[in-house]
């Protein structure tokens, strides 16, 4: 009885030193080296690749943001402020009690089949929305000119870049609501185009809040 009792308890020490030694291991030491590292070799990327505009963090270079007017009296959905380059539809932007922002639990993509007739819809108002808004006298938009990533958002729902053909469809009615020539915007689109990661993956693309805020000093010269 007694060998019974003292076996069970040096199992049970055992576990508890095991359960100890681990939790210091990988709850403290091991998070605090992965930190550590990661803010020695790429703070940028450890603090969440911040994107800063006048001293001040406005945003992340991994997630998109809106560019709205605020709502009116009876509106559910704002109106996009045609001032700025817009993003793709996203529909895990919105806002929250926590983050006014982002709303992560709804993030999500248009991924319907060809055929669903509400993703239809979705695409085709979109690209009316998309020609309307950026068709400026003398220099229609049609149809056929507007890419994909203009009437439909990414996997999440929260992508931050543009594709290079949908950023120069802008260009126009950002040059005219922003009293620029078309030139001179059309160059800082070149400035932000990046492209393909190592050359081979992915694809050109822009990153809308850099380019805004490439705009905004352009503006404010």
């Amino acid at each position: 009885m007694n060998n019974s009792i003292g076996n069970s308890a040096r199992v049970f020490g055992a576990g508890l030193r095991a359960l100890l030694v681990l939790t210091l291991i990988c709850g403290v030491v091991y998070p605090l080296v992965v930190t550590g590292v990661a803010q020695g070799l790429m703070p940028d990327r450890a603090n969440g690749s911040e994107i800063t505009s006048n001293g001040k963090v406005v945003g992340s270079e991994l997630i998109g943001q809106r560019y709205d007017l605020p709502l009116e009296e009876g509106q559910e959905t704002a109106a996009p402020d045609l001032k700025w380059f817009q993003p793709r539809p996203s529909n895990g932007l919105g806002t929250n009690s926590v983050n006014t922002r982002y709303e992560l639990i709804l993030s999500g993509a248009t991924n319907r089949s060809g055929d669903n007739q509400e993703l239809i819809d979705w695409v085709t108002d979109a690209k009316a929305a998309v020609v309307k808004d950026n068709s400026v006298p003398g220099h229609p938009v049609l149809p056929s000119q507007v890419p994909a990533d203009a009437v439909t958002s990414s996997g999440s729902g929260l992508d931050p870049d543009i594709s290079p053909d949908y950023a120069q469809l802008q260009v126009r009615r950002v040059a005219e609501r922003n009293d620029l020539d078309a030139g001179q915007v059309e160059k800082l689109v070149d400035q932000h185009t990046e492209g393909r990661t190592l050359g081979f993956m992915g694809e050109p693309r822009v990153n809308v809040l850099q380019l805004n805020i490439a705009l905004k000093d352009l503006v404010e010269q």
